[in-house]
């Protein structure tokens, strides 16, 4: 393994030679995923470099003082690609890995329903065989930037005389094919970040399967993990100002008009200097409340919360994940925000209820309240991080379940 310094030595003289601001994201995002530095914890044959997680902070801290973009934003970067490493074939991840990490392809996450959210294993989304391919019916809900992309993460049952959690199978999911209709589903925001996907005989190939044949739900467990820790107090996901895929038409346009381009999801408060708390500290100095005894103790518990979410975030990023960490990550994430929420109200008083583009902060403290409750359910739900953690982390029993070993077809729904 080199050392801090070599790394450093070594990024600075590639992205001197490579980086460009003057090609296409396409070409750039190329570029960094031949060279590895595009996913440098991964294995080699995986496109990285097989770095620990010192080394691979030095690649990032990089490529962003160099003015240079990362890799692709999206969740076949954050959530598929750590999948396929870890249960992917040699083809998959030669090919698959390829097209994520450059950028090509861009992947959404179908598998919450209408029935099965926190209960996500009593999905009843179906694959049927039919030769070599598999014919899926069924419907998903919740799923992030469905309209923006090509791919799909698909979790469907292909066994349903197996037990709950043993007929599931891990599906590479073509979105743009006969058979599959994308509505965006408004929320109070007034923004669609989220979708309903409606699956009517639509088609995967038997190659489409990642991790094996109704062993879908280890390889869903690391989706899961992987988004939680991204999701998570200190995580920051991936690092790429421009969305991938061929929807979003990004990867033709000029690399250099994306460099600092990234945007914080819907409160863009976590992006600006000093996080959360920070953003905060600085609407109370404008607006005279940085005194408020109450404002005061809310700033600090929540900087207090962020500092400590940051350093979850490093000990996890080090290797040193301990069971039940990125669950705890996640329920940081979700006190943070409802915790941002109270202090927020109590800073801008009645002006919270002026809300657009002409409000104070143009909106964007408003937003960013009326959002709040949602991280408590995507992601998995506060009580579901509790249960994991206690069952997990604290070895505590398991609730009891009479249906335990039972075929699926056989298990009362939502049971």
């Amino acid at each position: 393994m080199p050392t801090i310094d070599e790394v450093r030595s070594e990024v600075r003289a590639w992205l001197a030679e490579n980086w460009n601001p003057d090609i296409t994201v396409g070409e750039w995002w190329e570029r960094l995923t031949l060279s590895g530095y595009g996913a440098p914890k991964f294995p080699e044959h995986c496109y990285g470099r097989g770095y620990n997680q010192a080394l691979a902070n030095v690649v990032n801290e990089e490529i962003a003082a160099a003015g240079a973009i990362g890799p692709p934003s999206g969740l076949g970067y954050l959530l598929t690609a750590p999948t396929i490493v870890m249960h992917g074939t040699e083809e998959q991840q030669r090919d698959w890995l390829f097209r994520i990490i450059s950028g090509q392809d861009a992947w959404c996450q179908l598998f919450s329903e209408p029935g099965a959210g926190s209960d996500l294993a009593g999905m009843l989304c179906k694959a049927t065989r039919d030769g070599d391919e598999w014919i899926i019916e069924g419907q998903k809900v919740w799923t992030s930037t469905a309209q923006l992309t090509n791919l799909g993460m698909l979790l469907a049952r292909t066994d349903p005389e197996a037990p709950k959690h043993a007929g599931i199978t891990y599906f590479r999911f073509e979105m743009d094919q006969p058979g599959v209709t994308v509505r965006p589903l408004r929320e109070m925001t007034g923004r669609a970040l989220f979708n309903e996907v409606f699956i009517e005989g639509a088609r995967v190939k038997e190659s489409d399967i990642l991790g094996g044949l109704n062993n879908g739900w280890a390889a869903a467990n690391t989706t899961l993990a992987a988004e939680r820790a991204g999701l998570g107090s200190g995580g920051s996901g991936a690092a790429g100002g421009a969305f991938p895929g061929p929807i979003a038409g990004n990867l033709d346009q000029r690399v250099g008009d994306y460099v600092n381009s990234r945007r914080s999801g819907n409160t863009g408060a976590s992006s600006a200097p000093g996080g959360l708390a920070g953003s905060l500290i600085r609407l109370a100095q404008q607006k005279g409340k940085a005194e408020d005894p109450i404002v005061r103790q809310g700033l600090a518990k929540l900087w207090s919360m962020q500092t400590i979410g940051r350093y979850t975030s490093l000990r996890m990023r080090g290797g040193n994940v301990t069971a039940g960490l990125p669950n705890v990550a996640k329920l940081s994430m979700s006190e943070m925000l409802r915790l941002h929420r109270d202090v927020a109200t109590k800073i801008m008083g009645p002006d919270m209820f002026l809300y657009g583009d002409d409000a104070p902060t143009e909106g964007v403290v408003q937003e960013a309240v009326v959002f709040s409750p949602g991280p408590a359910i995507y992601g998995g739900t506060d009580q579901v991080q509790r249960n994991i953690i206690g069952e997990r982390a604290l070895g505590l029993p398991k609730e009891p379940d009479p249906y335990k070993g039972k075929a699926f077809r056989e298990t009362p729904k939502n049971a």
